[in-house]
């Protein structure tokens, strides 16, 4: 079974932008990944699904309703410890101070550079182990 990634962000393009990046690392087996489009799916899904069998969960941080700030700090304050890198296409200060004060894992600026962003779900695998 592959290694299971969570991509919360409320545009629906980005279920296909990451489909189309890492359509070898799925085909193979190497990857799987699980979309929600809001926190509150984000957070249905993680208790569906078991926190432990998600490696990574990868969230936008400007969505209605629950924002990717408030899922990251309810992910965090709730055992078992699941990674969360934020996503955003604003490089606001306020937003990493507050990701940090979640103890958010990293950070990923928009557009997604997708080269950096397997190094960085290797890395998590690879402390999974």
């Amino acid at each position: 079974m592959g290694l299971k990634i969570l991509v919360v962000d409320d545009e629906k393009d980005v279920e296909l932008l990451f489909r189309q990046r890492f359509r070898r690392e799925m085909r193979s087996g190497e990857l799987e990944l699980l979309f929600a489009f809001s926190g509150e799916e984000a957070l249905a899904l993680l208790e569906k699904q078991g926190k432990t069998d998600v490696v990574l969960v990868l969230s936008d941080i400007n969505m209605p309703g629950m924002t990717g700030l408030e899922l990251l700090c309810r992910i965090k304050s709730e055992p078992p410890p699941v990674p969360v890198c934020m996503m955003t296409a604003y490089g606001n200060d306020d937003y990493r101070t507050r990701a940090e004060e979640c103890h958010c894992d990293g950070y990923l600026t928009k557009p997604i550079d997708f080269r950096s962003l397997k190094e960085k779900i290797r890395s998590f695998a690879a402390e999974e182990q």
